[in-house]
């Protein structure tokens, strides 16, 4: 998705995840495939959601609910989403806005299902006015979140057991993933940088967590000790050099042009041990700033990084 200020993406985030350009890369999930729902019992209730009918008319305002419904198989349900969501490349890609979303412009794509990753400007009860049904993707906090949200989307849109099995598929991978860790005496620290404006995530964050299952230390973690600053603290050049992380991780590649080149002209950085060691790991901005079935690609990105 496009790069937002700072403050906002810590906010988007700070709901609770992973946070951040364009990319249709090769995932290890493959899209349930398109046609006959698996699962089309209706009405389904999920929370205080009940769907009459299966829905043919979805309005996705998320770039990781779009990929949770394509990777369930509801992709030719899907009529429009928002400007942010470019993966797959051939989702139906609108002016729509997540960020400031405008409810008569969501009504005039007469959707039957309006999926939200959170409640801006009270959009939900202007949809509710509409009699436009919603249903909320807040950003995950953990991966059981994700896992709950791609599961009650396949039971939404009539593909219950497509959903299930992309669940399972990625409990399968990143088990599989997890267990390429290797037992260290002690565990490699990092910094994982948001933005050139030096923002990053701590433990405490859905990113964070990932970071956790490939046994990293991160150094962020003493600098937002009373999560005052919701798990998105920004720290200062003389606080990361002090750190001195084994690995640097940048999310901010594509939106704002930084690489491993950039960090090694930084001023003072030269003595890091990332960037001595040529560790500095330029991850896909999209797959690191969502919470959906990529989050397998982003473990393995890690994963391979640390363990060359």
């Amino acid at each position: 998705m496009s790069r937002r200020t700072p403050r906002l993406l810590a906010a988007t985030l700070a709901l609770a995840a992973l946070t951040l350009g364009a990319c249709a890369e090769k995932t290890s999930e493959t899209p349930a495939p398109s046609g006959s729902p698996t699962t089309a019992a209706f009405p389904v209730t999920v929370g205080s959601l009940t769907l009459e009918q299966r829905p043919e008319k979805i309005v996705s305002l998320s770039a990781s609910a779009t990929e949770m419904l394509y990777a369930v198989g509801a992709g030719p349900q899907v009529t429009a989403v928002d400007d942010q969501s470019n993966y797959p490349a051939d989702a139906p890609k609108t002016d729509l806005s997540g960020y400031q979303p405008n409810a008569e412009a969501i009504a005039a794509k007469n959707p039957d299902l309006v999926v939200l990753s959170d409640d801006r400007n009270k959009i939900v009860d202007q949809l509710a006015a509409l009699k436009i049904p919603v249903y909320l993707t807040p950003a995950a906090q953990t991966l059981d979140d994700s896992y709950r949200q791609i599961t009650e989307l396949g039971l939404l849109t009539g593909n219950a057991t497509a959903g299930a099995d992309v669940v399972q598929r990625m409990k399968d991978d990143i088990a599989k993933i997890s267990a390429e860790v290797p037992q260290r005496v002690q565990a490699p620290t990092y910094f994982h940088e948001l933005g050139p404006e030096l923002y990053t995530a701590t433990s405490k964050t859905f990113i964070g967590s990932i970071y956790a299952l490939a046994g990293l230390e991160n150094i962020a973690d003493a600098a937002d000790a009373d999560g005052k600053s919701g798990g998105y603290p920004q720290l200062s050049q003389e606080v990361i050099v002090q750190a001195n992380p084994d690995f640097v991780f940048l999310s901010d590649v594509k939106c704002c042009q930084q690489s491993a080149a950039t960090v090694k002209a930084r001023s003072g950085w030269s003595g890091i041990n990332a960037v001595r060691n040529d560790q500095i790991v330029e991850l896909d901005d999209d797959v690191a700033s969502r919470w959906g079935p990529r989050v397998v690609d982003l473990l393995r990105a890690i994963v391979d990084a640390t363990n060359k």
